[in-house]
């Protein structure tokens, strides 16, 4: 399971049927990634077991890493749909699509689907902003984004 299950969380959200997830594909003017939508019929978002992602790239966080601590799920007061739209304006993202979750950073950098190659209704990558706000791919899909995380460990933190 890629939430951590060891206490109970504010972001997780109500669970999820069919209407929850057009509305929310309504207000985000996207087709949401099956692997996400699959991923929130097990659990609506939440805090994250593996909280780090490996990149390619030095990101403000670290020189090979960034840290996610949250992936919103839909509907409720801690969904994308209700979040999202606003993060956009207020940190001033690219728009290039949905802000998935909450970084440590609290909005300095953030990990985004990304539809700016696949359109609304496509498959989007998964690309990480950082204060540049210059959109960069970490993840063809939202399933590899999901499967790329790491112990934070990894990277010598005592915590995940």
């Amino acid at each position: 399971m890629i939430f951590d299950q060891s206490e109970e969380s504010e972001w997780v959200g109500p669970p999820v049927d069919s209407e929850m997830i057009r509305r929310a594909e309504s207000v985000l003017q996207v087709r949401l990634p099956k692997s996400y939508v699959d991923l929130l019929s097990v659990q609506n978002g939440g805090v994250l077991h593996n909280r780090c992602f490996p990149t390619a790239f030095p990101t403000s966080w670290a020189p090979d890493h960034f840290c996610v601590d949250v992936i919103w799920g839909v509907g409720g007061e801690n969904g994308i749909d209700v979040l999202s739209p606003g993060l956009v304006t207020e940190w001033g993202y690219p728009a290039i699509g949905v802000v998935l979750g909450l970084t440590p950073s609290a909005g300095h950098d953030t990990v985004m689907l990304d539809y700016s190659e696949c359109g609304p209704l496509g498959e989007p990558s998964v690309a990480y902003v950082d204060e540049d706000r210059v959109p960069k791919r970490v993840a063809d899909s939202f399933a590899a984004f999901r499967d790329g995380f790491v112990s934070c460990r990894t990277y010598g933190d005592e915590e995940d």
